[in-house]
């Protein structure tokens, strides 16, 4: 394979906590921004239409837009992450505050489908139900923690993953982030030898995103060529169980690709943790850099459990879950 990258990546994106400037990626909106906000807010009440059929031009949100085009630039060509700090919440109805949230992400990257089903707007909270091997359930649904990961690897990767945080957890559930392209290079210096193993295909359980009778395993790459630095899909837990229902044992090859790159996820001091609150927004390459969420517990009132609202973007390919 010709295009498998040799050479370590250099550009903004590849970063470690350390060398993150404090605050580097969070993005207000000031007072001119909520008070557009809330304008738009009426105008929704007194325009009913369904969230999936708004599109940016729907409203005037132009103070905002000079802030979501400086998190795009941060997304795409710096850092790969930013934080909206914040949506006003309190002053919003719930539906007309997930509306804005698409509109002000549409203004980002096209919304695109999460499941196979179509759904475009996903909701990230605890049923009280297990992932396990082939049973579907997605760990954003279980309040378990979870290791760095990208979504979808196992399918169509959005380009950008967005949280809305509606109610933050009781205790627990610090969000995480890990800069993709760093792994990549500590790799190629520590592990070069298995390198040329993660551009090759790997077993993903596909967690039941498919149409009936379709293939429940994907085979996909780990490290895909890109124009800037490399693309990666990532879940240990979703290779763990791809190779569990493939009915064999990895090979030496992919068993040490797998363990050698979990292995510097887990490193102290290249990850970003933060806690989320009420109303704030983060929006992730997904493509460049991982992301996970440490266990946590709810609220015992029903009514404050951890809720956030997820959206997916992609640049290009239809709007469809597999595009």
């Amino acid at each position: 394979m010709t295009d498998i990258r040799t050479e370590a990546i250099t550009d903004a994106a590849a970063w470690r906590a350390e060398t993150l400037v404090p605050d580097g990626s969070r993005f207000h909106l000031d007072a001119a921004c909520r008070d557009e906000l809330i304008r738009a807010a009426g105008e929704l009440q007194a325009n009913r239409l369904p969230v999936e059929a708004l599109r940016p031009g729907h409203l005037d949100l132009s103070a905002c837009d000079a802030v979501m085009a400086r998190i795009r630039r941060k997304l795409f060509e710096g850092v790969g992450f930013a934080i909206l700090d914040r949506l006003p919440l309190d002053d919003l109805d719930e539906e007309i505050a997930v509306k804005l949230y698409w509109l002000l992400f549409s203004r980002v990257c096209r919304p695109v489908a999460q499941k196979w089903d179509g759904t475009m707007v996903y909701e990230v909270t605890d049923t009280g139900k297990q992932d396990e091997p082939g049973n579907g359930v997605r760990s954003s649904k279980t309040k378990n923690g979870q290791y760095y990961h990208t979504d979808n690897a196992f399918n169509l990767p959005p380009d950008i993953v967005s949280l809305l945080c509606v109610q933050p957890a009781m205790t627990g559930g610090t969000s995480g982030l890990i800069s993709m392209q760093t792994v990549f290079n500590i790799l190629l210096a520590e592990h070069p030898e298995v390198i040329q193993r993660l551009y090759h295909r790997f077993y993903f359980d596909r967690q039941h995103e498919h149409a009936p009778g379709d293939k429940r395993l994907a085979f996909n790459p780990i490290c895909e060529p890109a124009e800037r630095g490399v693309h990666i899909r990532f879940s240990r837990r979703l290779l763990e169980f791809g190779y569990e229902l493939a009915d064999g044992d990895m090979d030496d090859a992919t068993r040490a690709a797998i363990t050698s790159f979990g292995e510097i996820l887990d490193r102290p001091g290249l990850g970003k943790a933060f806690t989320f609150e009420r109303g704030q927004v983060q929006l992730v390459n997904n493509r460049r850099l991982g992301h996970r969420r440490e266990a946590y517990e709810d609220w015992p009132e029903p009514e404050r459990k951890r809720r956030l609202i997820r959206l997916w973007g992609r640049e290009a390919q239809r709007p469809f879950y597999l595009g």
